[in-house]
């Protein structure tokens, strides 16, 4: 993707930041990184988050799904940007 996405993750953080949340942005993230050290550091935020939120085009992304996996896993809202479709997690079973 052109920029790694990172105008739509500036959008994203900019609308969630206007609601009063307090953003995770991993578009922030400096260059130079490896893909294993991005992904090390994306997979604490997602542990620290009360939310997640999935950008359009986010199951075409490696990174993107196993975010999600693991948002499932520990419990987490997980929503999608562009339509609010939102996944909840239903029971302690869920991060099973």
């Amino acid at each position: 993707l052109p920029e790694y996405n990172r105008p739509a993750f500036n959008d994203e953080a900019l609308n969630q930041q206007q609601k009063g949340h307090v953003v995770l942005n991993p578009a922030i993230l400096p260059d130079g990184l490896t893909q294993q050290q991005y992904m090390g550091i994306c997979i604490e935020m997602v542990k620290i988050a009360d939310e997640v939120i999935m950008l359009p085009g986010w199951r075409d992304s490696q990174g993107a799904t196993a975010e999600f996996h693991l948002a499932m896993k520990c419990g987490k809202v997980i929503r999608q940007a562009e339509d609010g479709f939102a996944w909840y997690p239903t029971s302690p079973e869920v991060a099973a």
